[in-house]
């Protein structure tokens, strides 16, 4: 890394060669970008990068920042640095979780240029000898931190848990899971802490553009396979009562990143919820889905079903179904199992996917505000979309002006004031975490 000094006293803009080197211009402040529009970072934009954050390369792609001394956003093709004529590629920030991406990283795509893999890239910067990424941390809890993952321990814990349960096939799965693909929840089940995964689903009724599990043919590679068979009530019930009586305040839930849609095989979990009930009242059984079957749902509750966790990336019917790409549904049955689980007094979360440009555009942040007042939502989660920004908007097909763009922080800011019941944060809550969001906005 050259030029590594806290004499720069203003955030530098990054780039890469074509070797994966990673280099800042201290001569050019760092931009983001939303909607396609170039936007100046200033030092308030940015959080130090946590430990767990990567940096990547993107390929093809031009880095853009802002000249001061013109005072205008320039493109660079050629590593300003070396003595050759190297190409450069701009540099984003993939940020750990609890944090959400404020702006992306600003490019100029060239010619050919791939679809980025599905992850989400925020803009990154250098600034006081570190680096430095434009996001906002929505959440403190350490649930996935790698600090408090230890392979050792992950191991034994593995080779107990199989021991234990040598014929449970979701088990096994979990363990591909945290040992194969690195998952933090997998990982967390095995480490006996936070939050269980308890997929079931191979199948979906959704194509949802960003799918981290399924996509049809190879222009975008998933980043985990899905479950390929649907585990018996009794297998899923094993794995969550383990958790449950193995963590001081746990939650389980349906619905990760390794499967389709679970309520596409409702009748496993509701007689998984019932088992799993019929043993304990303790913990959080949680379902992370895309609420499409509000009859399924409303029978999960009935069963002992604690929270849901409903996946939007717009409240906006149009733009909810270029996204999710719903088969045999719609954004009204979504609705629905909302006021469902509300009727059941569940714990609801919006599992909001955040694309700076998009969720802090006018017409969004007015829809989303209608929606927090008309549902009684419990929770925000504003968690990154994992998806291609250029073809996003694209397929979105809006590109809201600069002047109609708030701010993440912004937003996030304002509905916090405007709507302080609503928890806000990253990952599922706990029993406890739930109790003391109450007694916080009740004092």
């Amino acid at each position: 890394m050259k030029n590594m000094t806290d004499k720069y006293s203003r955030p530098s803009l990054l780039m890469a060669d074509d070797k994966g080197k990673i280099y800042d211009i201290p001569d050019i402040e760092p931009a983001g970008m939303k909607a396609g529009h170039y936007f100046r970072l200033k030092p308030a934009d940015l959080i130090e990068l946590h430990p767990d954050s990567e940096l990547f390369l993107m390929p093809l792609r031009n880095p853009i920042g802002f000249d001061m001394n013109s005072g205008k956003f320039v493109e660079f093709s050629e590593n300003p640095i070396s003595s050759k004529k190297e190409p450069c590629y701009a540099v984003a920030a993939f940020v750990a979780p609890g944090y959400t991406a404020a702006f992306s990283a600003a490019f100029k795509r060239r010619k050919d240029a791939p679809t980025l893999p599905l992850f989400s890239y925020a803009a990154a910067a250098f600034y006081k000898g570190r680096f430095y990424a434009a996001a906002v941390r929505v959440d403190f809890e350490k649930r996935q931190e790698l600090a408090g993952m230890d392979m050792d321990t992950l191991k034994k814990n593995v080779r107990e848990i199989r021991a234990l349960f040598p014929t449970n096939r979701l088990v096994k799965h979990l363990e591909r899971c945290a040992l194969t693909y690195c998952c933090p929840a997998g990982k967390n089940f095995f480490l006996k802490r936070y939050e269980a995964p308890l997929p079931t689903s191979p199948k979906c009724n959704a194509s949802c553009r960003g799918c981290i599990s399924f996509q049809p043919g190879e222009k975008i590679p998933v980043t985990q396979p899905r479950i390929t068979f649907v585990p018996t009530p009794e297998e899923v019930a094993e794995v969550a009562l383990f958790h449950i009586s193995n963590v001081k305040d746990p939650v389980v839930s349906f619905g990760q990143g390794c499967e389709g849609e679970p309520l596409m095989v409702g009748k496993v979990l509701v007689d998984a919820v019932r088992l799993i009930r019929k043993s304990t009242s303790k913990g959080m059984i949680n379902l992370n889905s895309n609420a499409s079957k509000p009859d399924i749902v409303a029978k999960l509750f009935d069963a002992g079903l604690d929270s849901i966790r409903v996946s939007v990336n717009s409240v906006r019917k149009e733009s909810y179904h270029k996204y999710y790409r719903p088969r045999g549904y719609s954004f009204g049955d979504v609705m629905s199992s909302v006021r469902v689980a509300k009727k059941a007094s569940g714990f609801v979360s919006v599992n909001y996917l955040v694309m700076p440009g998009f969720t802090d555009s006018k017409p969004e942040i007015s829809a989303f505000r209608r929606f927090l007042k008309n549902t009684g939502v419990d929770m925000i989660q504003w968690r990154n979309l994992n998806y291609d920004h250029q073809l996003y908007f694209k397929e979105m097909g809006e590109l809201p002006p600069p002047g109609d763009i708030s701010g993440i922080k912004t937003l996030i800011k304002s509905i916090k004031k405007d709507f302080p019941q609503v928890m806000q944060g990253y990952f599922n809550p706990s029993r406890a975490r739930i109790k003391r969001h109450k007694a916080k906005t009740a004092a």
